[in-house]
């Protein structure tokens, strides 16, 4: 199994939802992204969603757009996100990191190698938000023969026709967008959110993970008590912005995985 099915395996076998960190690769420098990637475990992080940056990140909001820019003045590269996540390693074999980002700098960097440099380096799934399924064969296939998962995105415009598409060789878990917009710019509606993940459970057997408009502990957990996973991104990312250290911020993280973790108690 891989590291993704692993770990929804022992979560679905204790009840209980993942906590799922966002930050993005080079915010605001590299040490300082390390360090907090090896403290996110111990503070409750299931998963790891690492931002690759780039300077034109349409999928998010300000919050993470600044993040980018922040990143790539820092002198961030794709390059560099995989030896990030090389060191990562070295410490935490376990711990699932799916990357998020944008095709033009894999395109750049070549998806053949991209898919081995990922995978040798420890990645487990990559979300492309501009790269259609119809499309992604070119990433999904040497993804694919090198462990890698490409994880789909799913949102409350994904009609029924749409949904058969996104889940035709999606990998690892589902995406739920849970707004209609760019990340941190609403928070959810939880009956829609209830809605639309009793549809895609229906239709698919992969874990279902909600992010977009979590801000708060309580948001967190109400997440947890509906889905399999809750991301929680720019309510995170602000608190870097703030310049708040790597210990402070895997404080902050801890109460949002404890929410979480006890969501269905």
């Amino acid at each position: 199994m891989s590291r993704i099915s692993s770990r929804f395996a022992e979560l679905k076998s204790a009840n209980r939802a993942a906590f799922v960190p966002f930050i993005t690769a080079g915010d605001p420098n590299s040490d300082a992204t390390l360090a907090l990637l090896e403290r996110l475990p111990a503070a409750g992080a299931d998963l790891i969603e690492l931002g690759v940056p780039f300077s034109d990140p349409m999928a998010d909001g300000p919050v993470i757009q600044a993040s980018s820019q922040r990143a790539l003045k820092s002198g961030m590269t794709l390059v560099k996100v995989l030896d990030l996540v090389r060191r990562f390693r070295k410490k935490d074999e376990r711990t699932p990191v799916v990357l998020m980002g944008y095709y033009n700098p894999i395109h750049k960097y070549g998806t053949a190698r991209f898919a081995k440099d990922a995978g040798e380096a420890g990645v487990d799934g990559l979300i492309t938000v501009d790269l259609p399924p119809e499309e992604d064969e070119v990433l999904r296939v040497p993804a694919a023969a090198h462990g890698i998962d490409i994880v789909r995105l799913a949102t409350p415009t994904t009609d029924a026709d749409r949904l058969r598409t996104v889940l035709n060789g999606a990998g690892g878990f589902l995406y739920y967008v849970s707004i209609a917009g760019v990340t941190g710019s609403k928070t959810f509606d939880g009956s829609d959110v209830k809605a639309a993940l009793a549809r895609l459970k229906a239709q698919s057997a992969l874990p279902c993970a909600v992010g977009f408009g979590i801000k708060t502990s309580e948001q967190a957990a109400e997440i947890a008590r509906l889905a399999d996973a809750a991301v929680v991104g720019s309510a995170i990312v602000e608190h870097i912005a703030a310049g708040a250290s790597p210990d402070q911020i895997a404080a902050y993280c801890a109460a949002l995985a404890k929410a979480v973790h006890e969501a269905r108690q």
